[in-house]
């Protein structure tokens, strides 16, 4: 069976077909730039144009980089517009669509719906992290399987700041980090993390898992265990297809 998914982030929005047997993109992603300023009508035009690319057909699952409630409403828009607030965000793309039936979840939360299913966290109990560093830092909180949407503990005080604005990739990138700078800072964000939760495993996902090598070795003393995601920065497009057949 395949539905289609799309992740808004906050550099890209990205798409395609997703089999669900495979957990796994049944087509290669197409991705266009998210705009700036990344205002509902403009984002809403950009998940259009990933979807048409396909031609496709049928229920779309999307993410959103901020809190959902009730499968529709946004709450927070960290970094995109700050008009999405209070937006019906599943009736804007729907219509956007010609009435597609459309599925709104948090971005962190579909992939760590997809990674708990399909990915590092399959048969883990107990309480466990997936952690997305991109632009922000976002978290999908399990226990034992179940997920507690709409954690963003990217935005826990660290240092003063929000913790996205110490350790996420984007700072990373922005100030030309080492990896070794910026492994200290992640691993500084984890132990706080686990100081709060005391969770038993970590997965860290996000485009930057694909090199994991070269920063989670460098991470020291935290207790849980500690995996990249092993469907890396395709986990959020699963997720919100897996998210769109719950919810059909």
């Amino acid at each position: 069976m395949q539905i289609f998914g799309v992740d808004i982030g906050g550099s890209g929005i990205k798409g395609a077909p997703v089999d669900l047997g495979r957990g796994d993109l049944a087509d290669e992603r197409f991705k266009v730039l998210t705009p700036h300023p990344a205002t509902p009508d403009k984002v809403a035009d950009g998940v259009a144009e990933v979807v048409d690319h396909f031609g496709w057909q049928g229920p779309v699952g999307i993410t959103f980089p901020g809190v959902v409630t009730d499968g529709s409403t946004v709450r927070t828009a960290a970094n995109v517009d700050k008009t999405w607030i209070d937006v019906d965000a599943r009736a804007l793309l729907s219509e956007r669509m010609g009435g597609t039936a459309v599925t709104v979840i948090n971005d962190a939360d579909a992939a760590g719906v997809a990674e708990m299913e399909f990915g590092a966290g399959r048969g883990h109990g107990g309480t466990v992290f997936v952690l997305t560093f991109g632009t922000g830092i976002g978290s999908a909180l399990f226990i034992d399987g179940r997920l507690v949407p709409n954690t963003e503990l990217g935005h826990l005080e660290l240092g003063g700041h929000d913790a996205e604005k110490h350790a996420s990739t984007k700072v990373k990138d922005d100030h030309d980090m080492t990896w070794e700078h910026w492994a200290r800072r992640v691993q500084k964000y984890l132990a706080h993390v686990e100081m709060l939760f005391s969770p038993s495993l970590f997965i860290i996902g996000g485009g930057v898992s694909r090199k994991a090598h070269k920063f989670l070795p460098l991470i020291k003393g935290i207790k849980a265990d500690l995996v990249p995601a092993r469907l890396q920065n395709n986990a959020g497009i699963v997720g919100a297809a897996m998210q769109a057949t719950k919810e059909a």
